[in-house]
């Protein structure tokens, strides 16, 4: 039982509990505790056999095996998610610095040319309508009522 628990202790603890639940039944709890505090909880889940202390003694070894596999498994899988993930959110920073600075210039340049007085004239029907016939913009074109025709 404990040479199937090694791989699961080498950077954790690992709490057992027995407890006896009637004459001839026992509960086996298998509790491996979170190594650091940032470590994602699946990691904690624990593992419960119960049964006759005869069955348990002949497939406990078993049920531990499989359970420390899926364990490192699932440690592996979350590992290697974490860490594109984090490359993710690094190359989109990158990205968002390289767009920050190619826009920083640009702008330089219209506000280097907006600093420089107009001399243009305004023209004509360009000229803003007063606020009593703005119409509002919509994702539709405005609708007109349809006449039915008359026969």
């Amino acid at each position: 039982m404990f040479v199937e628990l090694m791989p699961l202790l080498a950077g954790r603890t690992v709490l057992i509990t027995v407890a006896k639940v009637d004459d001839h039944t026992l509960r086996v709890n298998v509790i491996p505790a979170l190594a650091k505090a940032d470590d994602n909880p699946a990691l904690s889940t624990p593992l419960t056999c119960t049964g006759p202390p005869e069955e348990l003694d002949a497939e406990l070894g078993k049920h531990l095996a499989g359970y420390v596999q899926t364990y490192t498994q699932t440690a592996s899988t979350l590992a290697e998610a974490k860490s594109t993930m984090e490359a993710a959110a690094k190359a989109a920073q990158e990205e968002a610095k390289r767009k920050k600075a190619t826009v920083k210039p640009a702008t330089a340049a219209v506000a280097g040319s907006a600093s420089t007085p107009s001399t243009a004239t305004p023209v004509p029907g360009s000229v803003m309508p007063p606020a009593g016939h703005m119409q509002t913009l919509g994702l539709f074109p405005p609708t007109t009522p349809e006449v039915a025709p008359t026969q």
